[in-house]
């Protein structure tokens, strides 16, 4: 669904989107089952069923979880096994640090253009949210469109290449997401903090858009402490 939604604002594919190498499909599905809790912490990830399960040899696979490694979403023991790790607090906070870097940037520029082509793109992924936002087992679908929404604002700026970036360092941040998006009011939340930023950008109003992303940044990060009392066993 969000593949074609992306195709269909004109986003620039990932390489996943774009078909990309067999390591590369391999490694999006497993970093999306981790980071979607489907293999929650410390499953353990054999080499053997993921090759019947992709239907490749264990080269990509041996790759693909390389690549997870580099992430820290994978433990490699050589010899022995591969585990999904714990979320990483201290790692948590950094992907949090630079989205708020980087993305205010990208909402004090896009008010300042008063970009209304990339409004109405994130506008229509917004609209997308509030059709499932009701419905709990959307809620993956409902995190893919979250990450796009904000895909949709680096792109305004041809900046896809930072939201990658982003998006490289944020799999400790996207499982905390994933814990707190149950909670009762936080899919209103979001769908309020989108409207915000784009009411910001909209407006031509730098200051009000980056006050609004910082908020909307900020929510799930506020909740870390209180989600790990909740969720020892995900957290290292």
């Amino acid at each position: 669904m969000a593949t074609s939604l992306a195709a269909s604002l004109g986003l620039p594919a990932t390489p996943s989107q774009a078909g990309g190498s067999t390591v590369q499909r391999v490694y999006e599905s497993l970093r999306k089952r981790i980071i979607t809790l489907e293999l929650p912490p410390d499953t353990t990830l054999s080499r053997a069923d993921l090759t019947e399960t992709y239907g490749v040899s264990q080269t990509p696979i041996r790759e693909a979880l390389q690549l997870l490694k580099q992430e820290g979403l994978v433990h490699i023991f050589p010899q022995s096994k591969t585990t999904v790790t714990r979320i990483d607090i201290p790692r948590t906070y950094e992907a949090h640090f630079l989205r708020v870097a980087l993305e205010t940037e990208v909402c004090r520029r896009l008010a300042a253009e008063r970009d209304a082509e990339t409004v109405t793109r994130a506008r229509s992924i917004v609209r997308m949210q509030e059709a499932i936002a009701d419905d709990s087992s959307q809620i993956a679908v409902f995190q893919e469109l979250d990450e796009l929404f904000h895909q949709t604002l680096f792109a305004g700026l041809g900046r896809a290449g930072l939201h990658q970036l982003v998006r490289e360092r944020s799999g400790h941040l996207e499982r905390i997401r994933r814990l707190h998006l149950p909670e009762k009011g936080k899919v209103l939340n979001i769908l309020a903090g989108h409207y915000a930023i784009l009411d910001g950008i909209a407006s031509g109003d730098p200051e009000a858009a980056m006050a609004a992303i910082r908020d909307h940044l900020s929510q799930t990060v506020a909740k870390v402490e209180e989600l790990r009392q909740e969720f020892p066993a995900y957290f290292d």
